[in-house]
């Protein structure tokens, strides 16, 4: 299983290696674009829960549910914060990388 794998990853990587492009290259055209999606539809499972924990924050009166939704809010901001601090890194190591 590992073996097919791998040669299927040589498969679809030899015509990115034959076309002479340079590392950012790849990166800007291949992989950047695949990211940004996966990048936007966490944003949007991070929107949805803190959206959730808001409405188990303010709709509920029993006080066990009030904290569910409380920590439902925090953990989403934790998760936009480490979102938006990944790409960033992300960003700076594609402006330092050499062309």
């Amino acid at each position: 299983m590992i073996r097919n794998g791998l040669k299927m990853l040589i498969a679809f990587s030899l015509p990115l290696m034959a076309s002479a492009a340079s590392f950012r290259e790849i990166v800007n055209d291949e992989i950047v674009p695949f990211a940004n999606s996966i990048i936007q539809l966490l944003y949007a499972f991070a929107f949805v829960f803190f959206l959730i924990g808001v409405v188990r924050y303010f709709i509920n009166p029993n006080v066990e549910e009030r904290q569910q939704g409380k920590a439902f809010m925090i953990w989403s901001m934790v998760g936009f914060f480490v979102l938006f601090g990944v790409w960033g890194l992300v960003r700076i190591l594609l402006g330092i990388l050499p062309t």
